[in-house]
């Protein structure tokens, strides 16, 4: 299966989803911790784990679709040319 352009687009708008999600929800753990909220610490723990491992899907996917356009478009001005 040939991954075009379209799939390139797809992937890094989910990685981009990733970041404002996962960035929005980091900005609010902190300032609930900020204003004194009562949480356990395995609550923090747990909920950091998942951040590192979105973001890092996040990074994943961001490249691959980078990868995917570039070649791509590289493709698309190779056909131009000939």
């Amino acid at each position: 299966m040939k991954l075009g352009r379209k799939h390139g687009w797809l992937l890094v708008g989910i990685a981009l989803w990733n970041f404002v999600v996962w960035g929005t929800f980091i900005k609010n753990l902190a300032a609930s911790h900020a204003s004194g909220e009562d949480r356990p610490g395995g609550y923090y723990v747990a909920h950091s784990v998942l951040i590192v491992v979105d973001l890092a899907i996040g990074v994943v996917l961001g490249l691959l679709g980078l990868k995917i356009l570039r070649r791509n478009s590289t493709e698309t001005s190779d056909r131009r040319t000939r």
